[in-house]
């Protein structure tokens, strides 16, 4: 029997901030606020789900001391002092936090729930944009041309370990994608990904992983790149980028040299075909990959969904289901987590703050960092999903969260987790002082 031990919001925020006091401040003068402060008022600025730096400095009056016995906060810097500290940490000194929290879940067991395959661990990549305009810019910007002139833009490469059974995504540090990358889609996103497989193998040299990505990724180069770095792979496909690959297929079909099989599940239809060893394309005949192609058929309504991918694992009927299930689980990479950090209360795409050199970055790597404790939340603290599923939806959640922080004084965001699950007692309010008793008289 595997024993998990329960990690809570109270560690989190303390083994946050205690790595926050390990960042090398760069600044000659701190102003009387501390790297370590800068740090963790971001940090708690998304753990709030706070509209922007405006709305955080209007309500950190009313939080009160809930910020320094919650989050540990001595002094709160303005909006535009906050923005000029972090502006001068380079993105890639956050890194490590990423790691401090996968490592929480795995000395705590709760990575064997992401198991796949026996003993791999999906990894879905995908790029993102999260910030654009036609007059703000910095160093760091893509540029992306038209006749309505030049759209600056801040594009990352973002990673999770996901599972086809579990909702949760685990996401690893985002690898930023910059002007210096390219002018090219493909170029930008390639050099991206091999700077991102590099820090990845550094940080977990012996994690046994499978690499699952969309149709862009299924070249040569990159499927090189993927097994220098020890990385299994299931890419999608597309019949008019792989010409070559696709005619290699009909020919077989017509020899009866491709696997064919179908599952019933329900009203549902499974057909599965496959063939191994094939090479990928004409220039490239010493990358050798297997082809997998699925359709999924409602036998009610007759609509059908069509999947090609290929991949470096032998397919046999036995696990072309499993394979199946690893490809189509990296969409969970946009929907739950692109998604979630645009639509539930986020706001992944609001520009926090653009800066002149890294705070683009840095805010989005905080929010990134905030949204893997949430994750780890989920998976691991059983008051933290008490309390969201009493709340009912994650924005009713966040807002109650806020509300508690403003009305109450706590010791800990975990009492204000049993508040929302246990409920408070409601008191007659301590009023300072007020005219209407004068008035009265």
């Amino acid at each position: 029997m595997i024993i998990k031990e329960e990690l809570n919001a109270n560690s989190l925020f303390a083994e946050m901030r205690n790595f926050f006091s390990t960042v090398i401040d760069q600044r000659s003068s701190n102003g009387g606020i501390s790297l370590t402060d800068a740090l963790m008022s971001a940090f708690a600025i998304f753990s709030l789900k706070e509209k922007s730096l405006l709305s955080f400095e209007l309500n950190h009056v009313l939080y009160g001391q809930n910020l320094k016995t919650v989050y540990g906060i001595e002094r709160i810097p303005a909006d535009t002092h906050l923005r000029t500290i972090l502006d001068s940490i380079p993105a890639e000194a956050l890194r490590p936090a990423f790691k401090l929290i996968f490592n929480r879940l795995q000395s705590s067991n709760y990575l064997q729930d992401f198991i796949f395959l026996e003993d791999y661990y999906l990894v879905s990549l995908h790029e993102t944009e999260y910030f654009s305009s036609n007059e703000i810019k910095c160093a760091n910007c893509m540029e992306r041309k038209s006749k309505g002139g030049t759209l600056y833009y801040h594009q990352f490469l973002g990673a999770a370990f996901v599972h086809p059974d579990k909702r949760e995504v685990i996401p690893l540090f985002p690898e930023m994608i910059v002007k210096q990358d390219g002018q090219a889609k493909n170029d930008c996103e390639r050099n991206s990904v091999k700077r991102f497989l590099s820090s990845f193998r550094e940080d977990h040299p012996q994690l046994n992983v499978i690499v699952t990505e969309d149709g862009i990724s299924s070249n040569a180069p990159h499927i090189k790149e993927l097994t220098k770095h020890n990385c299994r792979y299931i890419l999608g496909v597309k019949p008019d980028d792989h010409k070559f690959l696709f005619a290699q297929v009909a020919n077989m079909k017509l020899y009866s040299k491709v696997s064919e099989f179908s599952v019933e599940q329900g009203d549902m239809t499974h057909v599965f075909s496959y063939c191994n060893n094939l090479p990928l394309n004409e220039t490239n005949q010493d990358v050798r990959i297997n082809f997998l192609e699925y359709w999924e058929i409602n036998n009610k309504t007759a609509k059908k969904q069509h999947c090609i991918w290929v991949t470096d694992l032998n397919i046999t009927q036995k696990n072309a289901h499993a394979l199946m299930r690893g490809g189509r689980v990296r969409w969970k990479i946009e929907n739950e987590t692109i998604n979630t950090l645009k639509n539930e209360g986020e706001d992944f795409e609001h520009n926090f703050g653009h800066g002149y050199d890294n705070l683009s970055s840095i805010f989005a790597s905080l929010m990134m960092l905030v949204f893997l404790g949430d994750q780890s939340l989920q998976i691991s603290c059983d008051i933290f999903n008490e309390a969201m599923n009493k709340c009912k939806s994650q924005t009713n959640f966040w807002h109650k969260v806020r509300s508690y922080f403003i009305g109450y004084i706590f010791e800990s965001m975990n009492e204000i987790y049993d508040a929302l699950v246990y409920g408070i007692q409601k008191q007659e309010p301590m009023i300072l002082y007020t005219k209407s008793r004068e008035i009265d008289k």
